[in-house]
């Protein structure tokens, strides 16, 4: 069965990691950026990976020695010897971020915040924590399996609260 899987890779090496994926057919998602760099005498904007050293790959977990030959890859990431598989919704979640990027920036990795579900506007159907940062309501989205978080602003009436189950 393929799920999809945080790739671990060599400082500087998803891209070529990403390509090498292509190449080999396999479905891959590598969240790019576009951010200022400066150097002494100029700035100049460059396509970036959202997050460092990881990337995404939906593959069938028996399959992963095909994956760990590539040049610049280091791991499938995993807690406690067991792969960490990234739900769709999160992949999704980060393609309709990476799309509206003017709205988007990185945030510290969070546990706590109420979980919500966007019921209107472009973010439609998104699910995660909401957070309010200066008067301004971002919805975060946390990918687990890399302990990273994305958000995006968005108008607080928009959300609602997703009812958790009693266990």
């Amino acid at each position: 069965m393929e799920y999809w899987y945080a790739i671990y890779t060599r400082p500087r090496h998803e891209k070529k990691v990403f390509e090498a994926l292509q190449e080999m057919g396999w479905e891959s998602f590598l969240p790019m950026v576009t951010r200022v760099r400066l150097w002494k005498d100029r700035k100049k904007k460059v396509e970036m990976p959202l997050f460092s050293s990881y990337l995404f790959a939906r593959f069938d977990y028996k399959n992963r020695f095909d994956l760990l030959h590539i040049s610049g890859v280091v791991k499938v990431v995993n807690f406690k010897g067991v792969p960490a598989v990234v739900p769709e919704w999160q992949i999704d979640a980060l393609k309709k971020m990476i799309a509206n990027p003017e709205k988007m920036q990185l945030e510290n990795y969070m546990r706590s915040g109420e979980q919500v579900e966007v019921i209107d506007g472009v973010f439609k159907g998104m699910r995660g924590a909401v957070k309010v940062v200066k008067g301004t309501t971002r919805l975060l989205v946390t990918i687990e399996g890399i302990q990273q978080t994305v958000s995006v602003e968005l108008d607080s009436s928009f959300v609602k609260k997703i009812e958790q189950k009693n266990e």
